[in-house]
């Protein structure tokens, strides 16, 4: 298993990734998600795929094809006088084919990121994940992930 930056070759297996992800927080939430969508069209990728800031890894099998991926995005601490200014390598969504887990590809990339996030000089790899998606908790804590903070909701 290769880990490179995505390519536009890349986009048909990142909407099919996408769309896998999208139906595990469909089924978690569907009072938010829409099911059979993605997050992102071929166009939005196709310039995601320019933006430095915004960098796409993916973990590509002998073949060349996309097996999974990390959406990251680099995030600046903005300057704040109760704050120490520093940078963050967020990942936006990480996805391994439902096909090949258990290859340990999702370790790879989780790795590979935070490598990519030490030589940009970030402090800290961070993510969000949905409650109700028990696996990804379980994935990431294993990985050494621990909770940063908590976002809380109320629906009206």
């Amino acid at each position: 298993m290769k880990i490179r930056k995505a390519e536009e070759k890349d986009i048909p297996r990142l909407l099919a990734l996408l769309e896998q992800v999208l139906q595990i927080h469909a089924k978690i939430r569907p009072d938010i998600f829409i099911p059979g969508t993605t997050k992102y069209t071929v166009c939005e990728l196709a310039e995601l795929l320019k933006q430095e800031d915004k960098p796409i890894y993916v973990a590509v099998n002998e073949d060349d094809v996309c097996m999974g991926y990390a959406f990251c995005q680099v995030k600046e601490q903005p300057f704040s006088t109760n704050m120490i200014p520093f940078k963050s390598l967020f990942i936006d969504d990480l996805c391994v084919d439902q096909q090949a887990r258990g290859q340990h590809i999702g370790e790879s990339l989780f790795e590979y990121v935070k490598q990519q996030a030490k030589e940009q000089g970030c402090y800290e790899v961070t993510l969000n994940v949905w409650a109700g998606n028990t696996s990804a908790e379980h994935f990431y804590e294993k990985m050494g992930m621990k909770t940063k903070e908590r976002q809380m909701e109320y629906i009206l």
